[in-house]
Formats: structure tokens, sequence, C-alpha cells
């Protein structure tokens, strides 16, 4: 696992591990729902990210769902990446690399939005939250129509399918390990003859 996977692995399990606490320190809000409690710092844009060079030739449209946390101090930090589409291959990845610089570009421009608690917020605590990136390619689309394919609605509930998936699969590797050792087990008594 490359260490760009395990740094979006690690986010993802801390926003998962966030939605689990439920109503801890740590909220989970929608795309949009941070308004409440910050505003951008002064002077602070909402930088888009630029299109990988690495895959400008093929040209797909494509769209990201990453999550990201917003710390007490206003920085971002725990970026992971939700859902993927392109316009080539919808949600399979079109060509080895090619989510991963898209997820980079995307966490190089949310690593420089900078936030600010609202001036009636007396203690700013962290809240996890995602962003849709939209990256527009060769073919005309509607960008409204492009964010749709990657937009989460419910966030919470969202993290809570991850969480429920992920511990199935944990569950599946441990009973295939199991199998896979009765097998080896088996095979082992076969050839080894008794006396």
């Amino acid at each position: 696992m490359s260490t760009k996977a395990i740094v979006f692995a690690a986010g993802l399990l801390s926003l998962v591990a966030a939605a689990s606490a439920g109503a801890q320190s740590v909220r989970v809000v929608n795309e949009g729902g941070i308004r409440d409690e910050w505003t951008l710092s002064p002077g602070a844009k909402l930088a888009a990210p630029g299109y990988p060079g690495a895959f400008a030739e093929r040209g797909d449209n494509v769209c990201l769902a990453v999550g990201y946390r917003i710390n007490p101090d206003g920085s971002t930090s725990d970026f992971s990446l939700l859902k993927s589409w392109s316009s080539s291959t919808g949600e399979s990845e079109p060509a080895e690399g090619f989510w991963d610089a898209f997820a980079q570009a995307s966490v190089a421009a949310l690593q420089q939005w900078k936030f600010t608690p609202k001036p009636e917020i007396t203690t700013s605590r962290a809240v996890d939250t995602v962003a849709t990136m939209t990256f527009m390619g060769k073919q005309a689309e509607d960008p409204a129509g492009l964010r749709a394919k990657c937009g989460i609605k419910d966030l919470a509930s969202f993290l809570e399918q991850v969480k429920s998936d992920m511990a199935k699969r944990g569950d599946m590797n441990r009973h295939q390990l199991k199998n896979t050792y009765r097998q080896q087990t088996r095979s082992e008594m076969i050839r080894t003859p008794r006396g």
C-alpha cells in the first residue's frame, strides 16, 4: 500500500470513528453544514484543484467526494477519498494511479482552505465534513450534473455504511483465513503418512 493510500485510509478511519463516536468531540456534518460555526478566514479562498497533468491527455470529466476535518484552529486534515466517478468508466478506476492523482490534487486544494470560528462561537471544536471536487475534461458536461455523481447527501449515514461494510469485509477476511488454514491443514494431513 502506498504512503498516500495509507494517509487516505487513516483519514477514512478517523472519519468513520468520528461518525461512530456520535455526539462526542467531533461533529459530522454534510457538505456546507459548517456555516453555523465556521466561516472562511479573512483573505482565505476556497482553492479549486487543478486537473492532474498525468491524465490530461485522457480528458475525462471526474468528480470526487473527499472527506476532511476542520480542526479547532481552522486548518484542515484527515483527508479521505469517499467517492469517485469518471466519465470513461464510472466508479471503476480508468488507469492505475488515476484516483490517487485526482485525490492528491483535491487534497492540495483542501490544505489551502482555512476557517475561523464565527464570533458567537466561544469554543471551537473539530468537525468532519466533505467537499465534492470536480474536474472538467475534454467533453462538455453540466457542472451540477457532474457534482451530483459524487455528492453525499447524508455524510453520517454514508460513514456508518462504510463502517458496516468494513466490518463485514473484516469478518469475511477472518472467515477466508480460517478456511485457508483448514485447507492447508487437510492437505498436510493427506500428504503426511500416518505411522
